[in-house]
């Protein structure tokens, strides 16, 4: 059982770490009002991270979800703007994924390229008013025609979609069937019908901007279908399954972060004539924030692993989801209390790492569903 990274890894961390140091680490997170602009959309890509686990033939990395992860954590521990590292890795996964496992070979050779070098923003869109965590609920319906499919609905929460240049959707294509009757499409911004709201104003990710997707009479050729129809249910599993446990990683990334900067806060800040490092009601939580860390890494390297090897495995993926996002929610809130009133100010980064962690509990999958697909594999 080997716990080591291999050279080549530590390499690619390194030199990824310092170029999205030179290349992003500048400007601060975004605000409520803004979010990632094309520039620094093409900045992270320059840097390979629109592309990390698509195919080399198409431009893309050709990184299993081990390297994936790893370069994710690089990325969010380097980076300050927590949003558009998500932004980055929910293109990546939640989209791109499906649409390289999935998509007809005309749509790969169209879009992929596009989709690793950056030129094209993805967006998921699944969600609706009345399916979150309910899945099986969609309201949106594809209608087969002689040219393909008609899409008509609204999706209500799409990561990205207020830039985006292509849409994975989701649409019920035969009621009777239940899980098998939902089909998975490819949507071109430009595809008559289509229109996108503007950006939601939300706590935390300012630099992810998400938005609602309307489909009105929305025409899809054959081609622009992810896998077979009624296969939707199972890509969208697909892609959550490599987004749950990579796109994650951006936490493990930023809680890096966030402990180094606790420690050294604590070793330099005095109050009463000593470091605040040396009372226990600091050095105790920190430990904590550590222990949650390192906790929380290996259960998500573990998933990732088990995934490269063809194994992949629902509840190993649910448990580090679980860990990850709820070590990055109490070591946030530690960190602001370290900070005290310094980490209330803006200016600091501090309360803005809480706003970015607490979302991390809901979407892919609330805490809930999570504890519960944990209870099933135990055959509760």
């Amino acid at each position: 059982m080997e716990f080591d990274l291999t050279p080549a890894q530590r390499q690619r961390r390194a030199e990824l770490a310092e170029a999205v140091r030179e290349r992003l680490g500048g400007a601060p997170p975004s605000t409520p009002d803004g979010h990632f602009t094309r520039e620094r959309w093409r900045a992270a890509a320059d840097l390979g991270l629109t592309g990390l686990c698509l195919p080399v033939e198409h431009g893309g990395g050709g990184l299993g979800a081990v390297d994936t992860a790893l370069c994710l954590e690089t990325f969010g521990q380097a980076c300050p703007d927590t949003g558009l590292a998500f932004g980055v890795a929910a293109h990546l996964l939640a989209c791109c994924v499906a649409i390289r496992d999935f998509g007809t070979p005309e749509t790969a050779a169209e879009l992929l390229p596009g989709l690793a070098n950056g030129e094209l923003i993805a967006a998921n869109a699944i969600t609706e008013d009345s399916a979150g965590s309910d899945v099986g609920g969609l309201a949106m319906k594809g209608v087969a025609t002689a040219e393909g499919y008609r899409l008509t609905g609204e999706k209500s929460f799409s990561s990205n979609a207020p830039l985006a240049d292509v849409f994975v959707v989701y649409a019920v294509t035969d009621p009777a069937d239940g899980f098998l009757g939902t089909t998975g499409f490819v949507v071109p911004r430009g595809t008559e019908g289509l229109s996108v709201g503007p950006p939601m104003v939300k706590l935390g990710l300012h630099g992810c901007p998400a938005g609602r997707l309307t489909l009105a009479d929305a025409e899809v050729g054959p081609h622009h279908v992810l896998g077979e129809p009624g296969q939707g249910g199972m890509i969208f599993q697909h892609s959550m399954g490599w987004e749950r446990a990579c796109l994650f990683a951006i936490y493990l990334g930023l809680m890096e972060a966030q402990l180094k900067r606790c420690v050294t806060h604590a070793r330099r800040r005095q109050q009463f004539g000593k470091r605040i490092g040396e009372f226990q009601a600091v050095a105790h939580p920190i430990a904590e924030m550590r222990q949650r860390l390192e906790s929380a890494r290996l259960l998500l390297y573990r998933a990732c692993w088990l995934m490269d090897q063809g194994r992949t495995d629902v509840t190993a993926v649910s448990l580090a989801k679980l860990a990850v996002s709820e070590a990055a929610v109490a070591n946030s809130l530690t960190a602001m209390r370290v900070f005290a009133g310094s980490g209330y100010l803006a200016e600091t980064g501090i309360e803005a790492q809480l706003r970015d962690s607490v979302p991390s509990t809901t979407f892919s999958g609330t805490s809930e569903i999570h504890r519960t697909i944990v209870a099933r594999g135990m055959g509760l």
